[in-house]
């Protein structure tokens, strides 16, 4: 194990931090909204935090399974009541496909309420002869290719805790209120599938056997409402790029008795491929916090590395803190996946894994725009859980860049989104996002091949 130093919710200031915004105008200004922050009320608290973990480490055993996705990068300008609504709707109906085609608990947890700045591969950005920073999210600045729009400004940190308050406001009443109706749900899918044509037949019979287990409870209930099927639990996660605003809503739990140092942004955070360095600013903040951590393990991370940042990051080997989510591209994965997941699962670490089909398949099209062919993403993820059920492992969640809207920007997929008409509704700030219906017929393909696997290990203990 690494020798751990001692922390504190500002030691990441004395390491190398990388696509932190180093051009603030004014470091005064800046200081004093994080200030402010520091003043605000936590978005959540260490309870809620403890119960995602608990629930985490389940799965981690191979007892449940990890839904999390939502925007690339949430945006001022589109923030709305009925896009949250939309989405929260579109995410309930893709966890209940995979909790009745698995049999097992599905862990929803949002990409929400906090994921606005994002990393990129170049600082600067070149249009007509013209170069200015690259824009970097909402809370950093501004997507208008203007001098004054691609200056950071600090005052946009507390926009976003304000439109994360509001976000998070929002889901908590939806998941608790009534319109997580299992009942609903299921109906919304029927909907869906109705819409697919002669090739969704099989999706067909999941609903109705939905239908048949919602009636079977209902049953048990007699009436009583002894079992709920109204409201859910969903968590909040985001990118834990910048750490100053991370640093400014730490709290020490001093409500529930842990005692521990908690990021209050979001109940779970995670650390990117291209901040992932071992000694640097991000790994020694995460370190330091309660909370679950995701790192994102791309083609360039090696099994040996890996396993140090596990040790860094889950020192005491806790079930349910780290998330390992693993993202290569269709055209990688087999090449470095099984080594990971070899030299993990022989150690004896405890993970949760997870697979993220988004970000090694984005490819230029011939019209000009980014996008993420729908087969490619599929054929990731299937890969990913033939690959980790090979080694031994369990393969226990998704990683998700969707969205509730009708985007055209991932081509394919039963609504046969082609190269030409990415055009037709491109509204992504960052990167191409799965549309409502890709998404939920993703669910259902997915869903499948868990059903598949569970059929396989049910024949297997009946000696068949």
């Amino acid at each position: 194990m690494i020798q751990q130093t001692k922390w504190s919710p500002a030691s990441w200031r004395e390491k190398v931090a990388k696509h932190i915004p180093s051009d603030y105008p004014d470091l005064e200004a800046l200081g004093a909204v994080e200030q402010r922050l520091y003043k605000r009320p936590p978005l959540v608290v260490a309870s809620e935090i403890e119960n995602l973990k608990a629930e985490l480490a389940k799965v981690s055993l191979g007892d449940g399974f990890l839904l999390q996705g939502g925007d690339c990068a949430e945006s001022f300008h589109e923030f709305e009541a009925d896009r949250i609504i939309r989405y929260f709707r579109l995410f309930l109906q893709m966890a209940v496909v995979f909790t009745f085609a698995g049999g097992k608990h599905v862990v929803k947890l949002g990409r929400v309420a906090g994921q606005f700045a994002k990393p990129r591969s170049a600082p600067l950005e070149t249009i007509d002869g013209v170069t200015l920073p690259s824009y970097r999210g909402d809370n950093i600045n501004g997507m208008e290719f203007t001098a004054l729009a691609r200056l950071p400004d600090p005052n946009r940190l507390l926009q976003a805790y304000d439109q994360s308050a509001s976000t998070m406001n929002l889901l908590r009443a939806l998941a608790t209120g009534g319109y997580a109706d299992l009942a609903y749900i299921n109906d919304w899918n029927l909907d869906f599938v109705k819409k697919q044509g002669g090739a969704s037949k099989e999706y067909l019979k999941l609903c109705h056997h939905i239908e048949e287990s919602l009636e079977f409870i209902q049953s048990l209930s007699n009436g009583a409402g002894t079992i709920d099927t109204k409201t859910v639990s969903f968590f909040t996660s985001h990118e834990a790029l910048l750490l100053g605003y991370e640093q400014a809503l730490t709290r020490k739990d001093s409500l529930f008795g842990s005692g521990g140092f908690y990021s209050t942004s979001a109940h779970m955070l995670w650390i990117g491929d291209r901040t992932r360095g071992l000694d640097d600013a991000h790994i020694e903040y995460c370190r330091g916090i309660a909370n679950p951590i995701g790192l994102k393990c791309g083609p360039t991370l090696g099994a040996d590395e890996l396993l140090a940042l596990i040790d860094k990051l889950n020192p005491s080997n806790e079930a349910g803190k780290l998330v390992l989510i693993a993202r290569f591209g269709s055209d990688k994965i087999a090449a470095h996946l099984p080594a990971m997941v070899r030299k993990v699962t022989q150690a004896g670490r405890n993970v949760v894994w997870s697979s993220d089909p988004m970000h090694g398949n984005t490819v230029l099209s011939s019209s000009g725009y980014k996008t993420r062919p729908f087969s490619r993403v599929l054929s990731e993820v299937t890969d990913f859980m033939d690959i980790v059920r090979a080694e031994g492992a369990y393969p226990g969640g998704i990683h998700l860049e969707m969205t509730g809207d009708n985007v055209t920007e991932c081509t394919g997929g039963a609504i046969d989104v082609t190269d030409e008409g990415l055009g037709a509704n491109y509204a992504t700030h960052c990167d191409p996002r799965l549309n409502g219906s890709q998404s939920l017929e993703l669910a259902f393909k997915i869903a499948k091949k868990m059903k598949a696997g569970r059929d396989e290990i049910r024949m297997a203990a009946a000696g068949l």
